[in-house]
């Protein structure tokens, strides 16, 4: 898989993920990808200091990422 079919595959995963968040009042935006391993991501709105950002960020977002990249080892949020 090449670096841009593996960005289009978390895109697609960030997709799936979104409406969801968009529905608390929140979303979602991919930062970067590192060593085709790493994914960092950025928390909008809502859920920003939710407190359970870091349940949605790994039960909800890195699952869903896996699941259409499955290379992926972790997923983490970075601060605006």
């Amino acid at each position: 898989m090449t670096t841009e079919e593996l960005k289009i595959n978390i895109e697609k995963a960030l997709d799936e993920i979104r409406p969801f968040l968009q529905s608390d009042g929140g979303d979602i935006s991919l930062i970067s990808i590192e060593d085709e391993k790493l994914v960092k991501v950025q928390l909008h709105g809502a859920c920003v200091g939710c407190s359970v950002n870091q349940m949605t960020l790994k039960s909800g977002v890195e699952m869903t990422i896996k699941k259409h990249a499955p290379q992926i080892e972790e997923v983490i949020n970075v601060e605006a």
